[in-house]
């Protein structure tokens, strides 16, 4: 529960502080002969693999000074006039390691694997983990600043000459809430031929359930939502023609399915057009960022402000941006500004602090008021919520802030939710949020992903090219017996929602993908799901016309303009035989291994045979190109997730 007696706004007035020092009331001092000496960088690495290694610890040996490695596996540590200093790597999974510093400025580490340790981990708790540990504010979340620094384009602050405490966390999860994921079951193509969803671009839970891994523990079932593990990464889809009309493009395939030999995979691409950032419309963006007391903490309110930083570098200069903050009220920080002037717009970023009850409603209230006072009707409206979605004060039901959401978007105003913090998030109340604002979640468990988010992705995160899109496959009775949809549990729509453009629905961003994979038992399968019914007949009464016998299934989608109310169809069957799983493209069988990790997380009663080593197998060998090296990270969180159920050895093969 929020600290309610601070009902005062949090907004500094000071001189900007550097945006990732964040220092707590009971802030330790450490002696100025401290923080003057040397500091060491370098990246912690898996030995054998050279894989980059996040969340090791890395500790001065005798004290309670450190940091943790980020995404890339690096890490950067103040180090004290010590000529005997020894630094200590330790991460689950892996044998800790200490190393000497002596007058080194750069020291890189490879662990090893201790498969032993992962197939004892207690998944319950977080025992073990340093308590107190005092991370200096820059380096715990910007550790190998310089290589960000240049991926992004990031000018950062010279570094915070403090330190500042790192609670204890207890398990990652506890106070968490997620909403309960009943997964699909399968259904009879010839009683119930028509499956219709909402797309669904968000990729919140791949991070969220990346975070659980790296700090050693299984994640909830119910934090496994596997269309947002599926979206989380790129695929190679044929794009929309130049002189289409149309922003999207739909593209299928089809393959043994890999954890089920006997049944089929069937694989929906969609493929929105990608615009160069300098041909996006103007945007007229709204910072709504949560400075209330849950906030405080390097992974929450200081992650929040590098990411924004991180866009800030991004903006045009017909580009505005508004700075909304809320905790006990909500307030204006700074009016529309235009992105010629990033500078007075990174200085209100600094100024945040913070502390108090949390006013979510009439901070939604007032960003969107915001937004619609700079409306821009040939650009792009949207709020940007930075949370970790624990409101208190004011609307705070679900439902409340659900209508405020729908009551808003009919404004032309979209709306996109960035989660943080973990112990106490409010998971399905942002996703709610998102979806009912015409947007998308994204949760940051690190620098890498707001960069991800907000830079590498900046055109799909902030500009919308197709709202209200939905899916409706119609089964070939001939052809499928059975079928079912991998994930989009809450995303479902009745087979009427299709044709009525009332129907809210979900929004395609410039260059987004989105993949959908249906497994289907096909007629004549010798495991057929049910028995022939008695009493009503068995074989179906209308085959397909000769010329589309052939097909397994249609694709319908339909979507409207950004600015749009009515829809538009795209229609494209899929026909001829399945391939082997081995001859499928790497991106099926990518798509492939990151399902079978999804149902293996969630302990699925639909994986099959599917095992931890046949996952790690399939996505290893569908790597591709894979330039960003997010394939390469699923590969490792398999195996790490392999050793913490206890089910067998890690990287041993």
């Amino acid at each position: 529960m929020k600290n309610l007696l601070l009902p005062v706004l949090l907004v500094l007035l000071a001189p900007a502080s550097p945006a990732f020092a964040q220092r707590a009331p009971t802030a330790i001092p450490v002696p100025t002969d401290t923080v003057r000496n040397h500091e060491v960088r370098g990246v912690v690495r898996e030995q054998g693999t050279g894989q980059p290694l996040p969340g090791v610890t890395v500790l001065i040996k005798g004290t309670t000074i450190g940091v943790s490695t980020d995404n890339n596996g690096a890490y950067a540590l103040l180090m004290p006039n010590a000529p005997k200093a020894i630094l200590v790597f330790s991460s689950v999974g892996y044998v800790t390691v200490e190393r000497a510093v002596g007058p080194a400025r750069v020291l890189n580490v490879s662990l090893v694997i201790d498969a032993k340790q992962l197939s004892e981990v207690v998944v319950t708790g977080m025992q073990g983990r340093v308590s107190g540990v005092l991370i200096r504010g820059a380096a715990a979340l910007r550790g190998g600043k310089a290589r960000q620094a240049a991926q992004y384009g990031y000018s950062a602050p010279a570094a915070d000459k403090s330190y500042v405490p790192y609670p204890a966390r207890e398990e990652a999860g506890a106070g968490d809430t997620y909403a309960h994921v009943r997964e699909n079951a399968f259904f009879e193509a010839k009683k119930t031929p028509l499956s219709t969803f909402a797309l669904d671009v968000d990729n919140a839970s791949y991070a969220n359930v990346r975070r659980f891994l790296n700090e050693g523990q299984l994640p909830p079932r119910d934090a496994v939502r596997v269309e947002e593990m599926l979206n989380y990464f790129r695929y190679d889809y044929a794009a929309p023609p130049a002189a289409s009309p149309d922003p999207v493009r739909i593209s299928t395939e089809l393959a043994a399915c890999p954890w089920n030999p006997a049944h089929q995979l069937a694989r929906i691409g969609i493929q929105a057009r990608k615009i160069e950032t300098a041909k996006l419309p103007p945007a007229n963006l709204v910072f709504l960022v949560d400075v209330s007391g849950s906030m405080m903490g390097p992974d929450r309110l200081p992650l929040v402000q590098a990411g924004l930083r991180l866009l800030v570098k991004q903006l045009r200069p017909q580009d505005h941006v508004a700075l909304v903050v809320y905790a006990g009220a909500a307030g204006l920080v700074l009016p529309p500004t235009p992105g010629s002037q990033p500078q007075v717009i990174l200085d209100a970023i600094d100024r945040l602090q913070a502390g108090g009850s949390t006013a979510g409603g009439a901070g939604l209230r007032l960003a969107y008021s915001t937004a619609r006072q700079s409306f821009n009707k040939e650009g792009n409206n949207r709020v940007i919520l930075a949370s970790d979605g624990d409101f208190n004060v004011g609307e705070s039901s679900d439902a409340a802030l659900e209508q405020l959401i729908v009551d808003q978007r009919e404004s032309g105003v979209f709306l996109t939710v960035l989660g943080c913090g973990r112990g106490n998030l409010r998971d399905s109340r942002m996703e709610t949020l998102a979806d009912k604002g015409n947007g998308n979640y994204a949760y940051l468990d690190n620098l890498d992903e707001a960069g991800r988010v907000l830079v590498a992705q900046f055109g799909g995160t902030l500009f919308t090219v197709a709202k209200d899109v939905k899916l409706q496959i119609e089964f070939n009775p001939a052809r499928v017996a059975n079928y079912r949809l991998v994930g989009y549990e809450n995303r479902l729509l009745e087979a009427e929602d299709f044709n009525n453009d009332r129907k809210d629905a979900g929004e395609l961003g410039a260059g987004h993908t989105v993949t959908a994979l249906y497994e289907i038992v096909p007629v004549g399968s010798a495991q057929p799901l049910i028995d022939n019914l008695k009493y009503q007949p068995n074989n179906t009464q209308s085959l397909p016309h000769p010329v589309t016998q052939n097909e397994v299934l249609t694709v319908k989608l339909r979507y409207k303009e950004p600015q749009g109310s009515s829809s538009k169809l795209l229609s494209q069957g899929l026909a001829g035989a399945p391939t082997s799983i081995e001859k499928a493209t790497p991106d099926f069988r990518f798509a492939a291994a990151v399902a079978q990790f999804g149902m293996l997380l969630r302990q699925s009663e639909q994986r099959g045979t599917a095992t931890w080593a046949a996952t790690e197998k399939l996505a290893d060998g569908a790597r591709g190109a894979d330039a960003d090296g997010y394939r390469a990270e699923l590969v490792r969180l398999v195996r790490l997730a392999e050793g913490l159920s206890g089910t067998g050895t890690v990287g041993v093969r």
